[in-house]
């Protein structure tokens, strides 16, 4: 399970699983049954996933699923091993079945069983402010701080030596050593992940957590999504300058440093030792390569091979902009 925080309700039996989608349509295996929901990457036998783009087609040819929601013109890509189940929208078909297995993970409301620090355990162990509430449940480590009007709620883990900011929420988060979150940052709230509709727009579960590694800075008013069929993962020695949006399921390596008002959407993944300027946009479900270097400003809509420096938008090789814009 990507997130050791919410309950997986299964395992199901496929049959059940295919009656939530209203389909019928596999034979001689309806009696498996079915630990729990992942992505392509992650998932193993006897577990359900997803395969909606081409893009992800290297990842469904090694997946280790059981069974794949997927549509015809993909179903040729899924190895032996995994059984395609043909739906009409496999984000909703995901959406569906990761609501069975994980249904606390739909909402995000507002923990009601946190406490002032002081009628806790960590009263004495922990530096903190004026009005900080924590959850019972949450782990916080040697030699750390939280400064005023801080929320960290249940599904929190925060290691030694760690430095909390004012007036932040904490939630759904596994922070290594030596992080500094600074004031104002919200860290593991469910992502913008819906599917519109006229009538009523289907929230999509989040299932993972947020991943913060050893000796990293988050700015702030920086707003870090929990994943929704992965982790979001910030990792080792990479700072974050102030009021930056990673987005659910961005993966960023190690010692990478992203300057102010970034936004990078959801699913894209950045490399190590990687420089985003200022105000940059990155797209969704981008491959970001090692050793790139991003100027401020700039608008990435297509991946970046390691070793790249571009600019402008599109974003470019930085020779090409500087001699179109002469």
């Amino acid at each position: 399970m990507i997130n050791p925080f919410f309950k997986n309700n299964g395992p199901f039996k496929l049959i059940d699983l295919l009656k939530e989608l209203k389909i019928n349509q596999i034979e001689k295996i309806n009696n498996s049954f079915i630990n729990d929901i992942k992505d392509l990457e992650n998932s193993k036998i006897n577990e359900i996933t997803f395969f909606h783009s081409k893009k992800y087609k290297s990842v469904a040819n090694n997946t280790k699923a059981s069974f794949c929601l997927t549509t015809e013109n993909l179903k040729d890509e899924l190895p032996n091993n995994c059984k395609p189940i043909i739906v009409d929208n496999v984000l909703v078909s995901t959406s569906i079945i990761a609501a069975k297995f994980y249904p606390d993970s739909i909402d995000d409301g507002f923990d009601d069983e946190v406490q002032e620090i002081s009628k806790t355990k960590y009263n004495s162990s922990v530096k903190y402010g004026k009005n900080v509430l924590i959850n019972e449940s949450t782990i916080i480590g040697s030699n750390c701080s939280i400064g005023h009007n801080t929320i960290i709620e249940k599904n929190v883990s925060i290691d030694d030596n760690c430095s909390i900011g004012s007036n932040s929420i904490i939630r759904n988060a596994l922070i290594k050593k030596n992080v500094r979150i600074l004031d104002n940052c919200i860290i593991g709230k469910h992502g913008f992940g819906f599917f519109p509709s006229n009538k009523f727009n289907v929230r999509y579960p989040h299932i993972g957590i947020v991943l913060i590694e050893e000796n990293c800075e988050i700015g702030c008013g920086s707003t870090i999504d929990r994943g929704s069929m992965s982790n979001t993962h910030i990792g080792k020695n990479t700072y974050l300058d102030n009021q930056i949006h990673i987005a659910h399921n961005v993966k960023i390596g190690e010692n990478s440093i992203i300057a102010g008002q970034v936004g990078i959407a959801g699913s894209s993944v950045i490399g190590s030792n990687v420089r985003i300027g200022g105000q940059a946009g990155i797209s969704g479900h981008l491959k970001i390569g090692n050793n790139v270097e991003i100027a401020g400003g700039s608008g990435v809509i297509k991946d970046i091979p390691d070793n790249s420096k571009v600019m402008g938008y599109p974003a470019k090789n930085i020779r090409e902009f500087l001699k179109d814009n002469k």
